[in-house]
């Protein structure tokens, strides 16, 4: 599906209620899948990578089951079974299709590594190119049979965890992600040790080992992450509560508004949440816009808008690389150069988003030079050139591409036409409804 978006300015004076977050969605439905009794996850994120989790976990032997009001999903609720399932004949495979859910993908690989029945995983096409290699040697280290397609889907796992001591690079947190929640539930007695030479997207990590310590789960790290020691034998159990609103999906109406010359103000966000993203209002910032926190009878709203131009700067964008490409599209509309650094990692998202965004910005006449480990974005030196009477954007599939280039949409000289725009269902599934139903082509 493609959309057509004709610049205007973004925002008002109603507010917009922000999203769940992905992150927080998905490690909740593991959780309380891998946890004893039932948990009731309230406000959930209903995408397609949210659903793909919940689809995916009744195969470690939990039952989960939807609360609608409206036809709008408000929980889930989870019967945990308390321990992956076992099947002592080794025959009976287990199928997980982690759709688009690079996260539901690497974290449910460790989960299902605990039992001794064997999982085998899909995905879609994007998912076929993202590799678990890191973590499927890191479980291999710790005794599980592993099998794949060059680190790929399909991949094949099958325990028991037996520990041991293993070497992992994360270039993106998932993987030690996976590996803390996994290891607790191992057998007691059985020891897991994580070194980890490389980490990017340290606050995902901050986020797993808040909800272990919520979990009661002992273990021992050293302050840097590069050292874990996890004793098996721990156990989840059941938690209540309504899912946090996601900073990387707020970062779209955000930006949109702040491109467009409107003001935006958003609810549902937590300062004090662990989302390393939430840094991104810090980022607008420090490019000139004004962002004021609010907290009313205990719920906080945003309100984001600037009173002159943007300015460019220097992001590293290490520990947010999810928030390249709406960095990039900010930068295009900022006076003055704005580098992108240290975010080598935004190459094996869902696409290469550091040469996707480099190619989209210039055919909008934006000065990009793609860099190893991020972009260096100048001046819009073909704002003033002819250009066609609807620009065409390619979207690659790539759900924060496309909203990335919906932001810029607003602020181009004429309208834009935006390819594979069905993807921001991926996270945001209302998106385009913010934009005033743009037309479908």
């Amino acid at each position: 599906m493609n959309v057509l978006v004709t610049p205007h300015i973004f925002g008002g004076k109603e507010s917009f209620c922000v999203p769940a977050s992905k992150s927080h969605t998905i490690r909740r439905l593991l959780l309380a899948a891998l946890g004893s009794g039932v948990s009731r996850i309230e406000g959930p994120l209903d995408s397609l990578d949210t659903r793909s989790c919940a689809a995916a976990v009744p195969a470690l032997g939990a039952k989960v089951a939807e609360e609608r009001k409206n036809g709008i999903l408000t929980a889930y609720i989870v019967q945990g079974a308390g321990a992956v399932k076992t099947d002592a004949s080794g025959a009976d495979i287990r199928r997980i299709d982690a759709g688009n859910s690079g996260t539901t993908l690497f974290l449910l690989l460790a989960a299902a590594s605990l039992g001794n029945a064997p999982y085998t995983f899909s995905g879609d096409e994007q998912i076929m190119r993202r590799s678990a290699g890191p973590l499927l040697d890191a479980l291999s280290a710790f005794g599980v049979s592993v099998s794949s397609h060059n680190g790929c889907v399909p991949i094949t796992v099958c325990g028991p965890w037996k520990g041991g001591r293993a070497r992992v690079e994360c270039p993106t947190s998932q993987y030690l992600s996976a590996l803390l929640m996994a290891a607790p539930l191992a057998p007691k007695g059985c020891v897991t040790r994580i070194d980890v030479p490389l980490l990017n997207e340290k606050p995902y990590i901050d986020m797993t080992l808040a909800y272990l310590a919520a979990h009661s789960v002992p273990l021992e790290f050293t302050p840097g992450y590069s050292r874990f020691r996890i004793a098996g034998g721990a156990s989840y159990h059941s938690q209540n509560g309504p899912v946090p609103g996601d900073f990387s999906s707020a970062a779209f109406p955000a930006a949109a508004a702040v491109i467009s010359g409107g003001r935006i103000t958003l609810v549902g966000l937590d300062p004090a949440d662990t989302q390393g993203d939430k840094v991104f209002f810090e980022y607008l910032e420090r490019m000139g816009c004004t962002v004021e926190w609010k907290q009313t009878e205990g719920v906080w709203q945003v309100t984001v808008f600037r009173t002159g131009p943007l300015k460019g700067g220097i992001f590293d964008l290490n520990a947010t690389p999810d928030m390249l490409p709406v960095m990039a599209v900010l930068g295009a509309y900022a006076n003055g150069k704005t580098e992108l650094i240290n975010a080598a990692h935004a190459r094996i998202k869902e696409t290469d988003r550091i040469a996707c965004m480099a190619r989209e910005l210039k055919k909008l006449g934006v000065e990009c030079i793609e860099k190893k480990d991020g972009l260096v974005i100048g001046a819009q030196t073909a704002r003033g050139k002819e250009t066609p009477p609807v620009m065409r954007l390619d979207g690659y599939g790539d759900h924060r591409i496309v909203m990335a280039l919906a932001c810029a949409a607003l602020g181009s000289q004429g309208p834009v036409e935006i390819t594979t725009a069905e993807a921001v269902d991926v996270t945001y599934p209302g998106f385009w409804e913010l934009f005033k139903k743009p037309a479908l082509i």
